[in-house]
């Protein structure tokens, strides 16, 4: 998208797209810098897109209630500004993400239905921002540096958090907002039987909770027949007390990314042209 001339540059820059020193450290890395917004929190860092490793210091700015485009913007300008980012930028969003424009508010604000997030956010920092929907873009890291690096034919990153979030890739090519959580299951939205937080609201145990997982897994592996299923979110740090429980015909693996997923997903998205 065109670049914003209104609008007031956040920081100022040293050639590297970071306003401070520390981009001096890592002047021959390719650099870019990714948002990841979630339910309680809104992270961001800079991001070395030929390692995928964070180059700066992780920084987290809870997500404001209500979680309006006005409340959310201004975080996003903060963020940009703490690192003194001045490229463009990718934020990854818990929503259905059409070029830019938001089409579902199943965790978020419902005044964000049909807004145009990518000028919203660009308007408050003065960048190009480019928005994806925050399980693709874990995804999107998984397949170039992690899990998933190198692998052909169907691949199926599941997120599994408040909600379970999912990104379809054939071929290490993205197929966008699939939302594979709101699958019919024994007539109920999956992610209301299946996400991690049901187990915890419900207080159930881990092989419970993972014969859950498996029944819905199975569902899923009938409709797309996947090579491999890789499996992020908050559970995934547990994965160890309930993966090992899962008996299904696809390989299923445990995502590498952890953390910052969402935020290198997010940059590799935006990636920036070399200056």
């Amino acid at each position: 998208m065109t670049r914003l001339a209104s609008a007031t540059v956040c920081a100022v820059t040293d050639g590297t797209g970071l306003g401070d020193g520390t981009a001096q450290h890592h002047a021959n890395a390719h650099l870019g810098f990714g948002i990841d917004i979630g339910g309680s929190g809104m992270k961001a860092a800079v991001v070395d897109l030929d390692s995928g490793e964070l180059l700066s210091e992780r920084q987290r700015i809870s997500t404001p209630h209500p979680a309006t485009p006005e409340a959310m913007a201004d975080v996003v300008r903060r963020l940009v500004e703490h690192d003194g980012w001045t490229r463009p930028l990718g934020v990854a969003f818990p929503a259905v993400v059409d070029h830019g424009v938001v089409h579902s508010a199943a965790n978020i604000d419902k005044s964000w239905v049909g807004v145009d997030a990518d000028t919203v956010f660009s308007n408050a920092c003065g960048l190009d921002v480019s928005m994806v929907n925050d399980a693709d873009a874990a995804g999107v890291a998984e397949m170039r540096y992690g899990a998933g690096k190198g692998v052909r034919g169907v691949v199926i990153m599941l997120t599994f958090g408040t909600g379970i979030g999912s990104g379809l890739f054939t071929d290490g090519v993205l197929v966008p907002n699939t939302e594979l959580g709101h699958l019919e299951l024994d007539g109920h939205d999956a992610e209301t039987v299946a996400a991690a937080s049901v187990r915890e609201r419900e207080g159930i145990g881990w092989k419970e909770w993972a014969s859950r997982v498996q029944h819905y897994l199975r569902h899923v592996e009938m409709l797309f027949s996947p090579d491999l299923f890789i499996v992020g979110g908050g559970a995934s740090k547990a994965h160890a007390k309930w993966l090992p429980r899962i008996d299904i015909e696809t390989e299923i693996v445990p995502a590498v990314m952890q953390n910052s997923a969402g935020i290198v997903g997010a940059a590799l998205m935006a990636r920036p042209t070399a200056t």
